[in-house]
C-alpha cells in the first residue's frame, strides 16, 4: 500500500537549523527560522527590584473587589460600540448580579458615553451602594467634560491615567520622566479641585500608571507616592492606584513581584486600594489577576468573560469561579450562567467561545468514554454519599471525576455533561438512557449495545442525543419482538403447580401460526420449551428487569441474553406488564438472531 503523499505549504518554512549541542537524545527539535532575537525577555525590558517574595506561600481565601470594565474598556474594543439600551441592559445585570464599583465609560470621549452617564444620573437606575466609575485622560478639558457628566450621582470614582513606560514617554507623549510627573500631578491637582467644587457628591479618585508593567518601579513608585500625598489618601477616603498589565510581556510571576513591591512601598498603605487591570496578550490574564491577588492587590478590573482590546482584559467570570471552585464565596451570583452570557453576547455582538471555561457550551461535556464512565460512576456515588448523610445531593460535597463544579450550581443541566459520539463508551451510554429514559442496562449488556452505537456514529460522523439513543436502542433490541420471522399472536401462562408452569401460545412463524407449549420452573422457562416444540434452541443465559419509574401503571422494562441455535443475543422489552416485557425480551433475542442468519 503506498503511503500518502505529504502534503507542501509553500509559506512555511520547516525548521532545519542543527539540533542544539545541549538536547537531550528524545527532544530532535530544531531553531525555527523566525527572528525571535527582534524580542526582549522582561528582565532586559523593565528592572525587577523583589528579591524576597512572599505572595507564593499565600493562599486566595477571599473574593477581591471585583470592578467590571466591559461598558468603558470592553466597549471601546468592539467593532460596533454599545448605544445606551445595550449598556443598560449591561448595567442592570451587573448590578442584579452583585457588583458594587462598576466603570461605566468614558464620558470625554465620546457623545454616546457621555450621554450613558447622564442617563445613569437621572435615571434612578443606580442603587445607593453602587459606585460609578468614570475614566478620563490627564487633561484639563477632558477632566471638565468627565466631572460634568457626574452631576448628580452621589457615588462616584474618577479614574485618571497615564501611560507612564520608556516607550509610551519616548515615542507617544515626548516626555521626560520629570516632565511626565509633573503633567500627571498638574493633572491631579486640578481634578482635585474640580471635585471639591462639589462637596458633599462623595467623588474618589483613582489613578493608573499605563502600562505600569513596563515602567521603571522606582518612578512608578514616586509618581504614586506623590498622588497619594496630593489626594490625602485616608482609610475613610481610600485613594485606588490601579497598577494595569497593559501589555502583557513576561510570566505571571514577574507581574506578581512588581504588585508586591509596590504593595510594600506605598506611602499611606491602609489609604490606598491596591487594584490591579491584566490584559491577556500572552493568554495568561488570569494567572496574573490571580498571584496579584496573592501579591497584595485588593481589587481587580476586568471583562464579563474577557472581551477587550487586542486579546482582551481578564475574564471575571472565571476569575471569580475559580474562586467557587477552591470553596471562597466570589460575591458575584453566576447561578444562571446562561442568562449572564445571553445578555452579554447580546450587547457585545460577541459570541462567547464553546470551550470558555464554565461558561461556554462544551465545557462540562465528555465525549470520551473513560471520562464519560468516571463521571457517571462519580455522580452516582455522590447522589449515594448525599443520600447517607441525609442531605439532598444539592447540598453535598461535591467530588466528582472531571468536573471541577457542580453544573448545577451555575444553572446548567445534566443533559450536557454526557455526549454521545464515535469516541464515547459504554459508561456514557448507559447513564444517558438511565437519566433520560429510566433505563438501567445490565453490566453485561452494556458492550452490545456500545458496537451498535459505535456503528451508527462511525457512519454519520455526528453525535447522538439521547432521543437518538432510545430509538437506536429500541430499534435494535425491543421492534425485533413485534417484527421478525417469529411473533406472538397470543399467548397465555399459568402456574400448574408450585414450581411448575406452562406457557401456551400461538406463534406467528414466518405468517403462518401455529400453537405450541412447553413447560419449565417459571414462566420464561416454559416458553423456552415452547420455542423448542417450534425448532428453536433457546436457553436463558442473563436476565434482569426493573420498573422505569415510579407509581402504579409505570412501564417495565427487561433484558435477555439468550443462546439461540448457539449464538448470543440479547433482547429487551417494554410493557406496562413485567410478565409481558420479559416475554417480549426473549422473543426479540430469539429474533435479532434469526435476523443475523438471513
Amino acid at each position: 500500500m503506498a503511503s500518502p503523499q505529504t502534503q507542501v505549504f509553500p509559506t512555511l518554512r520547516t525548521p532545519s537549523g542543527p539540533v542544539p549541542a545541549d538536547a537531550p537524545a528524545w527532544n530532535p527539535q530544531r531553531p525555527s527560522a523566525m527572528p525571535h532575537q527582534r524580542y526582549q525577555p522582561a528582565h532586559a525590558r523593565v528592572t525587577l527590584p523583589l528579591t524576597d517574595r512572599s505572595w507564593p506561600s499565600r493562599r486566595l481565601e477571599q473574593a477581591p473587589l471585583w470592578v467590571p470594565v466591559d461598558l468603558r474598556d470592553g466597549n471601546q474594543a468592539l467593532s460596533e460600540p454599545m448605544d445606551t439600551e445595550r449598556k443598560r441592559r449591561m448595567f442592570d445585570l451587573m448590578v442584579t448580579m452583585g457588583y458594587k464599583e462598576i466603570e461605566v465609560g468614558y464620558p470625554s470621549a465620546s457623545r454616546t458615553d457621555f450621554d450613558f452617564v447622564r442617563h445613569l444620573a437621572t435615571s434612578g437606575a443606580v442603587p445607593e451602594d453602587v459606585t460609578i466609575s468614570v475614566f478620563t485622560a490627564a487633561r484639563a478639558d477632558l477632566i471638565d467634560r468627565t466631572i460634568a457628566s457626574v452631576e448628580g450621582l452621589s457615588r462616584t470614582v474618577v479614574h485618571l491615567y497615564t501611560a507612564t513606560a520608556p516607550t509610551w514617554r519616548n515615542v507617544v507623549l515626548g516626555r521626560s520622566r520629570t516632565e511626565l510627573h509633573g503633567l500627571i500631578l498638574e493633572a491631579a491637582t486640578y481634578l482635585m479641585r474640580r471635585a471639591e467644587e462639589r462637596s458633599g457628591a462623595g467623588i474618589r479618585f483613582e489613578f493608573s500608571p499605563e502600562v505600569f508593567n513596563l515602567t521603571e518601579p522606582d518612578f512608578v513608585l514616586d509618581v504614586c507616592n506623590s498622588v497619594t500625598e496630593l489626594w490625602q489618601a485616608s482609610p475613610d477616603r481610600p485613594v485606588i492606584h490601579n497598577l494595569p498589565a497593559t501589555v502583557e510581556i513576561a510570566t505571571p510571576n514577574v507581574y506578581a513581584d512588581q504588585i508586591e513591591y509596590m504593595d510594600r512601598h506605598l506611602a499611606r498603605r491602609d489609604g490606598v486600594i491596591l487594584s490591579v487591570h491584566p490584559h491577556n496578550d500572552r493568554g495568561t490574564g488570569v494567572a496574573c489577576a490571580e498571584l496579584a491577588v496573592l501579591a497584595g492587590a485588593q481589587r481587580v478590573e476586568g471583562c464579563l468573560f474577557g472581551n477587550g482590546e487586542r486579546t482582551g482584559n481578564v475574564d471575571l467570570v472565571t476569575l471569580a469561579l475559580n474562586l467557587y471552585a477552591q470553596g471562597v464565596n466570589p460575591m458575584i451570583d453566576f447561578s444562571d450562567i446562561d442568562a449572564v452570557r445571553e445578555v452579554v453576547e447580546h450587547c457585545n455582538r460577541l459570541p462567547v467561545h464553546p470551550r470558555h471555561p464554565y461558561a461556554g457550551d462544551l465545557v462540562h461535556t465528555a465525549f470520551s468514554g473513560t471520562h464519560q464512565d468516571a463521571i457517571s460512576k462519580g455522580m452516582d456515588h455522590h447522589v449515594k454519599q448525599a443520600a447517607e448523610q441525609g442531605i439532598s445531593p444539592e447540598e453535598a460535597p461535591w467530588a466528582v471525576p472531571y468536573l471541577p463544579i457542580d453544573p448545577g450550581d451555575i444553572g446548567r443541566t445534566y443533559e450536557e455533561v454526557i455526549r454521545i459520539n464515535s469516541q464515547s463508551g459504554k459508561g456514557g451510554i448507559a447513564h444517558l438512557l438511565h437519566a433520560h429514559h429510566g433505563l438501567d442496562l445490565p453490566r453485561a449488556m452494556r458492550p452490545d449495545f456500545s458496537r451498535t452505537v459505535q456503528q451508527a456514529t462511525d457512519a454519520s460522523g455526528q453525535e447522538l442525543s439521547h432521543e437518538d439513543l432510545w430509538k437506536l436502542f429500541d430499534t435494535t433490541y425491543i421492534a425485533p419482538a413485534q417484527s421478525g420471522p417469529v411473533t406472538l399472536s397470543s399467548w397465555n401462562t399459568t402456574e400448574i403447580e408450585p414450581g411448575e408452569h406452562r406457557f401456551t401460545c400461538v406463534l406467528n412463524e414466518n405468517g403462518q401460526d401455529r400453537s405450541h407449549q412447553g413447560t419449565g420452573n417459571g414462566p420464561l422457562s416454559a416458553l423456552a420449551h415452547a420455542l423448542g416444540g417450534a425448532g428453536i434452541t433457546v436457553d436463558i443465559l442473563n436476565y434482569a428487569e426493573h420498573a422505569t419509574a415510579v407509581g402504579p401503571g409505570s412501564p417495565a422494562v427487561a433484558y435477555a441474553e439468550c443462546r439461540v441455535d448457539g449464538a448470543t443475543y440479547w433482547g429487551a422489552g417494554w410493557d406496562t406488564s413485567l410478565l409481558a416485557a420479559s416475554v417480549h425480551a426473549v422473543l426479540a433475542a430469539v429474533n435479532r438472531a434469526g435476523q443475523a442468519e438471513r
